[in-house]
This record gives C-alpha cells, sequence and structure tokens, in this order.
C-alpha cells in the first residue's frame, strides 16, 4: 500500500467517527426541547459542511498521482483541522 493510500484509509476511518459523532449529536436535538434543538441543527450544518469539504478535498487526492497528492496535503490537513476544530466545539458544548 503507497503512502498516500495508507493516508486516505486513515482519513476514511477518521470520517467514519466523525459521522458516528453526528449522528449522536442528530439524536440528542430530537430529544431536546424546541430552542435547544435549534441549537444542535445549527452545529449540525455546520459540521455537516465541514464533512463536505473534507470529503471534497479526499476525492480530489484519491484522483491526484502519487506525485500530485502531497502537493494536496497541506489543504487536506487544512480541512481535517477545521473539521477537527468544529466537532471539538460542538461536544463542549
Amino acid at each position: 500500500m503507497s503512502e498516500r493510500d495508507a493516508y486516505i484509509k486513515k482519513l476514511e476511518a477518521q470520517m467514519k467517527e466523525w459521522d458516528a459523532e453526528i449522528d449522536k449529536l442528530q439524536a440528542k436535538a430530537k430529544k431536546s426541547q424546541a430552542d435547544a434543538q435549534v441549537k444542535y441543527e445549527k452545529q449540525i450544518k455546520e459540521l455537516r459542511a465541514h464533512r463536505k469539504e473534507a470529503m471534497e478535498k479526499m476525492d480530489e487526492m484519491r484522483q491526484a498521482g502519487e506525485g500530485a497528492w502531497e502537493d494536496m496535503r497541506a489543504g487536506m490537513e487544512k480541512a481535517w483541522t477545521r473539521m477537527h476544530d468544529a466537532f471539538t466545539k460542538a461536544l463542549k458544548r
């Protein structure tokens, strides 16, 4: 397995964990009172937007050649950091 493939597998595993966390937040939102539910839905919307951005970067990386993916790694790391920070922030609330 190439370094790129191993990196993408790692990202895919993290994405699955984040998907599970979004599902948990969605379940909490459904059980919450109306005012809290609005806050949860806002957080979920933000997380999904960050997730979409990270998925797009990951798809670009999958399609990149072995040499080009390393150049794309910095952009992917930024998207991943934003996603991680958004999750950390959401889970603290």
